[in-house]
């Protein structure tokens, strides 16, 4: 069934949800979850501190009785913080009326600020677990640390959809699927809160690409956005989240930091929320029109909400209540939290140990193992004790994404050095690099006048420069790499500037692996195509106040030519292989291809050719294609692993611990086979809009919808051990099914597995539904050949569909049909049962 959407309807889409849907279920997931849809929400407890009972709306009266519309409006921007932290942003207080100012950082996969901080794995991984109480255990570690380093605000967690695999910020985030994702971002937001530190869900709504994610105009039906987008907002409402981050997109037409059927018919009178709303950096578009929606905070300055606001009170057409409420949201949300108190709660000190072991337990749980032929893994006897360690990234820890989720750790160990020191004494484990991403020094002798250009060092104040001419005998590639401490150096080439400074936040997010090197200095590169003859180089660099170190350094066809055999003559001189390959993401741009980049794919392919016995670790950000994969002998999806994510890998790759991890998102088998594939009107948009015209069938709900076979289905992901499945029963209960089913561990290891229960569509309704929704999952460990009952409860959300035409949930009612087993495309039980209308 099409969802077409007008410009009238969509005035109207997001209209109040009704009282089916006031909170999102979670009730057939792992315990410890909260109860079902209907129930009232209940709100957190407040951290130690507090204000309780009527203190807090008296003291916020009184407050605002005594603020100026100067002190007002101060509280509703961003502003440069005078003793920062490194954080993202500042709020300055009113010291005089005892208002604290409000320290915010980005937090997806840890507190980034200017000091370490625990590196957590990226979000994804973390959802791979399928287990809402390893949720909150992650945003305990963001809670307690975010506090402890200083911070009032973190932002985060991210929520929005992988509708698109090309999506640059799919590592920050968490699934395709919506279900998964309301329940995992609910127990990421009482983790955190449950610490003290005010959690912000972001971004609102449908901020699902970075590609043009300033002006793009996401279309988007009513149905399509309640059933996909918004139920991991609703479900972090319903978890008492302090703050709403605004997206930068448009939604059906308006700025979603201006759009009033978000923010206020949909988000305050149809979800309830009680916190503030704040856009994300420079996403505020305009003054009237952005308060009047219900905009509470502009973030990071204060262009539109300082003085344009302020005059906008004083000549009449902004009214001083907007400006009161705004600020009563923010001062409500801080009392809540504690921070107006006489005595705030003083904060906890770091514990980096526990936030290593929970980093660790994370990337032990979320692990994904894709392919595993002819017991390629775990690794033991002769293929343990034999191993030949290939890759960048298997010698330098890649701990994060780029962007706002990267993390400065404490530490972090290489894969070559957790793999070397599991194997133990009396192994032999070799290292070859593979593919170089740092580049190798520029001959001195090859430059003409000669230099040494790989440890340079200007002294404050100076400024080096070099000019020279090299001669190539034939046409090449090369890759031209600038290392440095201070300004970025000026290289030309023939005249032209190879690392020109870019716009925004193309040049300040550079990537998590790719960006900086081993030792910490900033990177740059270029590629080139060549020309046999004569070229002119030209380098300045200048010391500035502190002074500066840099680099050049290169690679060439002959370089790449010597790294890959020297991968393959390793790789043949071992038992197995352990090959790392790598992805960089990061936020302000979108991948341009799902293959792996550089040489890697043709890396793999000749180290496959010359060991069968080749597992390839993927440190990648999303789903990626794999011609190699036949090959291979396996491969293990650590996306991007956090600072314990090399013991985490070891652990993984000797069997230490059984990868328990399954797939958030479908892996196509082909770039063009995916739910945006040759649609451009879907992603990334044509001039400069966007239409969500898939409707609800997001993720794998696509591939079951037009009979796609995927190289990988959600839900995915192997064990060493082997499972059967048996004894399904299905009834019905209080508008709602109870399943249950047997797992038996049936091989010889201790084993984690994660079954999944799918609901087929309901003939009764007449709305579009998917061919099977994600409806429950429950994660189990298993000594070998115990068998546990599992029993789920589905909740009515899971069974209802979204009704544009009453604007409410509807109960898909009549014979329904239940799926149960490993994937979303592995499915071996099956039953049915029949649903009472209301």
């Amino acid at each position: 069934m099409s969802e077409a959407v007008s410009r009238r309807s969509a005035m109207r889409l997001l209209a109040t949800a009704g009282t089916a849907g006031t909170a999102l279920a979670a009730s057939a997931c792992a315990p410890g979850v909260p109860p079902g849809a209907g129930a009232p929400r209940t709100p957190p407890t407040a951290p130690a501190g507090a204000a309780a009972g009527a203190k807090g709306p008296a003291r916020i009266d009184a407050l605002l009785e005594r603020l100026t519309l100067d002190e007002k409006t101060a509280l509703l921007h961003g502003a440069p913080d005078p003793t920062s932290l490194g954080q993202a942003g500042y709020v300055p207080g009113v010291p005089r009326l005892g208002i604290p100012p409000l320290r915010l950082t980005d937090g997806p996969a840890g507190v980034r600020v200017a000091r370490p901080a625990t590196a957590l794995p990226a979000p994804v991984l973390l959802a791979s677990a399928f287990d809402p109480a390893l949720a909150r255990e992650y945003g305990r570690v963001i809670g307690r640390e975010g506090r402890a380093l200083g911070q009032d605000v973190v932002l985060s967690p991210m929520v929005n959809l992988i509708r698109t695999p090309y999506a640059g910020r799919n590592f920050e985030t968490l699934a395709e699927d919506p279900r998964l994702t309301a329940d995992l971002v609910g127990e990421m937001i009482r983790g955190i809160q449950d610490e003290g530190l005010i959690a912000t869900v972001k971004h609102f709504a449908l901020n699902n690409q970075e590609h043009g994610r300033d002006t793009v105009d996401v279309i988007a039906a009513e149905q399509t956005l309640h059933e996909t987008e918004l139920r991991g907002f609703e479900a972090a409402v319903a978890a008492g989240a302090g703050a709403v981050m605004g997206a930068y997109n448009k939604v059906n037409g308006v700025h979603a930091c201006e759009s009033k059927p978000l923010l206020d018919e949909l988000l305050r009178n149809g979800w309830g929320f009680d916190g503030w709303v704040m856009s994300d950096w420079d996403a505020t578009h305009s003054t009237v029109a952005a308060i009047g929606a219900g905009l509470d905070m502009e973030m990071p300055d204060g262009t539109h909400f300082g003085a344009p606001l302020r005059e906008a009170v004083r000549g009449g057409s902004v009214p001083q209540s907007a400006v009161d409420l705004a600020v009563r949201r923010i001062l409500a949300t801080m009392d809540r939290f504690g921070l107006l108190a006489a005595r705030p709660a003083a904060r906890p000190p770091r514990d980096s140990a526990a936030g290593a072991r929970t980093a660790r337990k994370v990337a032990t749980a979320g692990a994904v193992l894709l392919r595993n032929e002819h017991g390629t893994l775990p690794l033991t006897g002769a293929s343990a004790r034999s191993i030949a360690v290939i890759g960048p990234t298997g010698q330098v820890p890649f701990v994060g994404g780029g962007g706002s989720a990267h993390v400065t750790p404490d530490g972090a160990d290489g894969p070559l050095t957790a793999i070397r020191r599991r194997a133990g004494n009396g192994s032999t484990v070799r290292y070859a690099l593979g593919e170089d991403v740092y580049g190798r020094p520029l001959p001195a002798k090859l430059l003409t006048p000669a230099a040494d250009l790989e440890a340079r060092s200007v002294e404050p104040g100076r400024v080096f420069s070099h000019e020279a001419e090299f001669r190539l005998a034939a046409d090449d590639e090369w890759t031209l790499l600038v290392h440095y401490t201070g300004k970025r150096p000026v290289v030309r080439l023939d005249g032209k500037e190879l690392f020109p400074v870019r716009q925004g936040v193309a040049e300040y997010f550079a990537g998590g692996l790719l960006g900086s090197a081993p030792d910490g200095m900033s990177v740059r590169r270029t590629t080139l195509a060549l020309k046999a003859g004569t070229h002119r180089l030209a380098v300045t660099a200048e010391g500035g106040d502190k002074g500066q170190r840099f680099r050049l350094r290169h690679t060439t066809g002959a370089t790449r030519a010597a790294d890959l055999a020297e991968a393959v003559k390793t790789a043949k001189a071992a038992r197995s292989v352990v090959l790392f390959a790598y992805e960089d993401a990061t936020e302000g741009r979108d991948r341009t291809s799902l293959a792996l980049p550089g040489g890697q794919e043709r890396l793999i392919e000749a180290v496959a050719a010359a060991n069968p016995r080749t597992t390839v670790v993927l440190n990648t950000s999303s789903s990626t294609t794999m011609p190699w994969l036949p090959r291979t002998g396996a491969v293990l999806q650590m996306y991007y692993p956090g600072q314990e994510g090399a013991g985490a890998t070891a652990d993984l790759l000797f069997g230490d611990v059984d990868p328990g991890g399954r797939l958030t998102q479908t892996f196509p088998a082909d770039e063009r086979a995916t739910p945006v594939g040759g649609e451009p009107l879907r992603y990334p948009g044509v001039g400069g809009r966007q239409e969500y015209s898939e409707g609800i069938h997001v993720g794998h709900r696509w591939y079951d919808a037009q009979r796609v076979t995927p190289l990988f289905p959600f839900g995915h992901g192997l064990s060493y051990t082997t499972w059967q499945y048996e004894k399904l029963t299905v009834r019905p209960q209080r508008s709602g099914l109870r399943v249950e089913f047997t797992v038996r561990n049936t091989g010889r290891r201790k084993g984690t597995e994660v079954a999944q229960v799918y609901v087929g569509p309901s003939k009764e309704l007449e709305l579009d539904q998917p061919v099977r929704a994600l409806a429950g999952y429950r994660r189990l460990v298993l000594a070998p050949g115990r068998a546990e009952r599992v029993t789920l409860d589905i909740d009515a959300r899971a069974l209802s569909s979204w009704d544009p035409e009453q604007h409410a949930w509807v109960l898909g009612s009549g014979r329904r049909q239940v799926f149960v087993g490993r994937s979303s495309r592995e499915l071996p039980l099956r039953s049915k049962a029949v649903l009472a209308s209301r």
